[in-house]
């Protein structure tokens, strides 16, 4: 007997709807999978008969044959145990078939018939609306992050047996609703706040310009002066997540198998700080089965990397295509095919001077030579240094600021300014698809980014004394176009575009 089933193959960010057809004919007890499986698919065969047995079902000693259509995509990872043994049961009789239509299942089964995490289940839910699809059964563990997708039905399934209940109409069981309103009426903790940070007044003014216009920041000082402290403290002026923005950086995570069942929504920026000896696949994305590296897991949010000379070359030059451009996202190409992440993120790196870290340090002597220091400094290429907007130098912090008991300004009040800086720029760019000024392109910086005669005459200085590249001159009227933004001023002033190229002379 043949009894079909609905299920999705994961590919990038997005899901592919998948025909789980089971055939079920006398002969010698055989069960054959097709459908080009994985290792993984294919070790379903022994999961669903271990599953339907310990549930009290029976599994049929004939031959039967899985075919996992289409047959030239391929099918990896153990979420085609669910639909696999709805598909059995269904053939053996022992669910009722019309029950089936319209339905998704997608899931991992243990052996005694409880169903497990699966991730990617986000992008399933989404593709499920998109067809039409109105029944999605998923693990219970998962069943909130597939509520997220509106003007559907998502069953949550604790086992096997539970879904057989529901599929005779026994217990049926009852769909999950998510009112993700209400989650974005909680505000999301962050680790530090700019009220903690004990001057560095200027740094943290550039880190209020980098996040008005989301532009690339690098900080430059000697061992302890707060570089971390400030990066770590940055999501927490940036501007809380829109509901389009949130299910879009959570169906990253939800791919990358990274979201947590008891936060099915995430809520805040995120923040990814990779260590020095990742990987190329880990940084940019990849492996055998591409998954998403760390430049789309800070999808609108912030890729920190500290101690930037330390990261290999190879993996810093990366960098440089989702850095520049619309829209900014990185493709991965594989035998199989290739894949498109996003990767819209912030860049904020740190450095020291120098390997000792005291170069330049007013009370502690520097240790390295002249040709030590030339050669750390230039390990970081011009072309990517020259696409960081803000250069900023971080001095070691005064004992008199640090003893200090006087709260600076709180995150809070900086994200408001910032907020209301970001406003101007959606209402400038609606339309257009342009997220922040640092998404500028030149034709948007002619027409957004004028200067008055004053503003023209600087510029002109700026050009010969700073030997500004064209792209350093773009950059720095967006950086102008941000301080004007957050001053409330139509027009780019004498003073937003000093402040601008004060920011862009660290660089040169």
């Amino acid at each position: 007997m043949l009894a079909k089933t609905l299920s999705a193959a994961i590919v990038g960010l997005d899901a592919e709807l998948v025909n789980v057809e089971v055939d079920i004919v006398n002969g010698a007890p055989y069960f054959a999978l097709v459908g080009l499986p994985d290792a993984a698919v294919r070790e379903s065969r022994d999961r669903v008969y271990a599953a339907i047995k310990n549930s009290g079902f029976t599994f049929p000693l004939h031959r039967i044959t899985v075919n996992l259509a289409p047959a030239d995509l391929r099918k990896e990872g153990p979420a085609y145990d669910l639909p696999i043994a709805v598909g059995v049961l269904a053939a053996t009789s022992q669910v009722w078939h019309n029950l089936l239509d319209g339905a998704l299942f997608f899931g991992e089964l243990s052996l005694d018939g409880a169903t497990r995490h699966t991730k990617g289940v986000l992008p399933l839910a989404a593709m499920a609306r998109d067809k039409g699809i109105k029944r999605v059964f998923v693990p219970a563990e998962d069943a909130a992050e597939a509520a997220l997708m509106p003007d559907i039905d998502v069953y949550p399934v604790r086992n096997l047996a539970q879904l057989v209940g529901h599929l005779t109409e026994m217990e049926p069981l009852a769909p999950i609703k998510i009112d993700i309103q209400a989650a974005f009426e909680t505000e999301p903790v962050y680790a530090t706040d700019f009220a903690d940070i004990m001057g560095q007044e200027h740094v943290k003014r550039a880190m209020e310009v980098s996040a008005a216009g989301g532009h690339n920041a690098l900080m430059t000082g000697p061992p302890g002066a707060g570089k971390t402290l400030i990066a770590k403290a940055l999501p927490g002026i940036l501007p809380r997540l829109g509901i389009d923005e949130a299910l879009e950086v959570t169906k990253i995570y939800s791919v990358a198998g990274m979201l947590p069942s008891e936060t099915p929504l995430v809520r805040a920026r995120p923040f990814r700080s990779p260590h020095h000896t990742i990987s190329y696949a880990g940084l940019v994305g990849g492996g055998q089965w591409p998954r998403p590296g760390e430049i789309s897991l800070a999808h609108r949010g912030v890729l920190f990397l500290d101690e930037l000379p330390e990261f290999g070359e190879r993996l810093i030059e990366v960098l440089r295509q989702p850095l520049e451009g619309m829209p900014r996202e990185v493709s991965i190409s594989r035998a199989t095919g290739s894949v498109t992440y996003p990767a819209n993120f912030m860049l904020i790196a740190a450095q020291n001077p120098c390997p000792c870290g005291y170069y330049g340090d007013p009370t502690r002597a520097c240790s390295c030579s002249n040709a030590m220091i030339t050669r750390y400094q230039k390990r970081v290429s011009g072309p990517l240094m020259d696409r960081i907007d803000l250069h900023v130098d971080v001095p070691r912090v005064a004992y008199e600021k640090l003893s200090s008991t006087h709260r600076g300004e709180s995150s809070a009040a900086v994200r408001a300014r910032v907020e209301a800086a970001r406003a101007r720029q959606a209402a400038r760019f609606a339309g257009s698809g342009l997220y922040a000024n640092a998404d500028m392109g030149p034709g948007e910086v002619r027409q957004y980014c004028d200067l008055d005669d004053t503003g023209r005459r600087l510029m002109k200085s700026a050009m010969t004394q700073m030997s500004l590249s064209a792209r350093g001159f773009h950059r720095v009227l967006k950086v102008g176009r941000t301080i004007a933004d957050l001053a409330g001023c139509e027009g780019i002033e004498a003073t937003h575009l000093a402040e601008a190229l004060q920011y862009r002379a660290r660089s040169q």
